[in-house]
């Protein structure tokens, strides 16, 4: 039976395509969720994620630590603690971290992540 409980510390963070670092907090190949994952990206003081889009997954940002340049598709905007963004499948997007500490961001996506989701630009 797979879990529908994870404990933070004991989760391992991997880089995904668009180069930041991912803990998959709860996703259908590990845990008893079906239809979608939650993760937390985290993005190094100075770094930018590789532009990309998603063939299927529609995705939820949501800052929790620092701030960020978004771009996604023809618009960019800073975004901080608290901020949430909706890209839509099929959107190019990145981020850029602005400030001073590592950019923390909660992401949701529906269906769930996959690696082959993903498509560099």
């Amino acid at each position: 039976m797979k879990p529908n409980h994870t404990h933070y510390p004991e989760i391992t963070a991997f880089i995904t395509k668009d180069g930041s670092e991912i803990r998959e907090l709860l996703h259908p190949t590990t845990h008893a969720v079906k239809a979608q994952s939650f993760a937390e990206a985290r993005v190094p003081v100075g770094a930018t994620t590789l532009l990309h889009r998603h063939r299927a997954s529609e995705e939820i940002y949501h800052i929790t630590e620092g701030t960020g340049r978004m771009h996604l598709g023809e618009r960019s905007f800073d975004v901080g603690v608290g901020d949430s963004v909706l890209i839509a499948p099929g959107t190019p997007h990145n981020i850029t971290n602005t400030g001073g500490v590592t950019l923390a961001i909660l992401c949701a996506c529906a269906p769930a992540y996959r690696d082959d989701d993903t498509v560099l630009l």
